[in-house]
């Protein structure tokens, strides 16, 4: 059983930057806060924006850091620090090139794929064993287009690519909360059935899928 207490929602704050490929992961952390209608609040000591909501008897914090994308980690460590929170007990949820619009994969530790984000967190907390939520957004096709391609809006067909899994993937929180990350990991990398299911106790009824690409500011990306 793994115990997460904290989610990391990656991206750029600013309304410049919301729509943007490379905020997928505050267009998560922002879904979940909407579904349990949780109102996020500025946290100068975290650099960034907290709020906490239950699943079942859990509880979660969840953080969007103020910093820009390249200084994730200084915004993810003081968190860490104040509430005395292991890495391993934290889930990162970030926009992933190597993975095609539509796709969501969990996984544990690993590279980082060159994205910024990433990158500074593992650098500022020496480790890379945390749980990461990779959100699907494509490649431009060669690395050098990398940068523009993350700071610009999804495509139409791409967003309506990415937004049922997107959907769906919001389901993990029941799984999380009971810490069951390995049935997690098969139930998000199983293709849905026909009916959709919402976690490991059946369907969530009354849950409205939420628009993705619109979310809630050093030094540029």
């Amino acid at each position: 059983m793994e115990d997460i207490r904290l989610i990391v929602g990656l991206g750029n704050p600013g309304r410049g930057y919301e729509k943007t490929r490379h905020n997928a992961g505050f267009w998560w952390v922002d879904a979940i806060a909407e579904r349990k209608r949780a109102a996020w609040k500025r946290e100068t000591k975290f650099s960034g924006y907290t709020t906490k909501v239950e699943e079942g008897a859990r509880e979660f914090l969840l953080l969007k850091p103020a910093t820009f994308m390249n200084e994730s980690g200084r915004s993810v460590a003081a968190l860490l620090r104040f509430f005395k929170i292991e890495p391993a007990a934290m889930l990162v949820v970030h926009d992933e090139l190597d993975l095609p619009p539509g796709t969501v994969k969990l996984k544990k530790g690993g590279g980082t794929g060159g994205h910024n984000g990433l990158t500074d967190v593992v650098e500022v907390l020496g480790t890379r064993d945390f749980w990461r939520l990779r959100i699907g957004i494509g490649h431009p096709g060669h690395k050098d287009l990398g940068a523009d391609y993350v700071l610009a809006k999804a495509r139409r067909e791409e967003q309506e690519a990415i937004d049922p899994a997107f959907d769906r993937s919001l389901d993990l929180l029941p799984w999380l909360a009971k810490g069951r990350m390995t049935d997690a990991m098969t139930w998000l990398h199983t293709a849905p059935k026909a009916t959709p299911e919402a976690g490991p106790d059946g369907p969530t009824a009354g849950v409205v899928p939420v628009q993705t690409g619109t979310q809630s500011p050093k030094k540029k990306p």
